[in-house]
């Protein structure tokens, strides 16, 4: 997949506090999505699809685009192949990932993307963007038949990524610990998001956007705190 084709936009999470649904993300998903008018949503990490379709159909007409639901379509594969662009949104990353697999779109979606179609992910969504899953937050409430994703980068992303709080009397392992684990057995490097970040991916560029920063963990080396607007290397 060529670097330079793949337009992305991973945001952390939907909502930030004291804010609505996307609406810390809108400006970046005006910005990136441009001419392109429809978006075709994958509503596949909640239970309830159709109320969740409504939602993100609602918000993005108030952006002014038109937005239809996956799940509503009479075959997804030429959905995905019909459209200019696709927004996963968040839920559960488990759930997301087996319907991905049901209805074979792991292949479509990632062959689109190669061939330009924009893609928006969000928490869930920007999950299954990395070569696997590993680094989500959820539990497994399904199995799908595998970690893979999408592999639409080469890093894994853990999104809504916790700071560990020095007053905090919790005794269970923090989000860096849960990373560092993940390199005990992995070697991938991960992207920990904090609310309010986003990586956009453009013109074989990684640029990370919003608010809040994020830190780049990889294997036996020390967490590397990155600021909105650095250009991220991966490699």
């Amino acid at each position: 997949m060529s670097n330079e084709t793949k337009r992305i936009l991973l945001i952390s999470n939907s909502t930030l506090h004291s804010t609505g649904y996307l609406d810390h993300a809108e400006t970046e998903i005006r910005s990136f999505l441009g001419d392109v008018k429809r978006v075709l949503f994958v509503p596949y990490a909640l239970f309830d699809r159709d109320k969740y379709a409504a939602t993100a159909q609602q918000r993005f007409e108030n952006m002014g685009y038109a937005l239809t639901s996956i799940h509503t379509a009479s075959d997804p594969i030429q959905a995905v192949n019909d459209t200019g662009a696709i927004f996963i949104g968040g839920g559960n990353t488990f759930r997301l990932l087996k319907a991905l697999y049901d209805f074979e779109l792991l292949g479509p979606i990632r062959e689109r993307v190669a061939r330009g179609m924009l893609y928006i992910g969000s928490s869930a969504g920007s999950n299954v963007a990395g070569p696997t899953i590993k680094t989500t937050n959820d539990m497994p409430i399904v199995q799908p038949p595998s970690f893979d994703a999408l592999a639409l980068v080469s890093f894994q992303i853990n999104p809504h990524y916790l700071d560990a709080d020095p007053n905090s009397t919790h005794m269970g392992e923090t989000r860096e610990e849960r990373i560092m684990q993940f390199f005990e057995e992995n070697e991938t490097p991960v992207v920990g998001l904090r609310e309010g970040a986003m990586l956009r991916i453009e013109n074989g560029k990684t640029i990370l956007r919003g608010s809040t920063g994020a830190r780049i963990f990889r294997r036996g080396k020390s967490p590397e705190e990155v600021a909105p607007g650095a250009q991220l290397d991966l490699i």
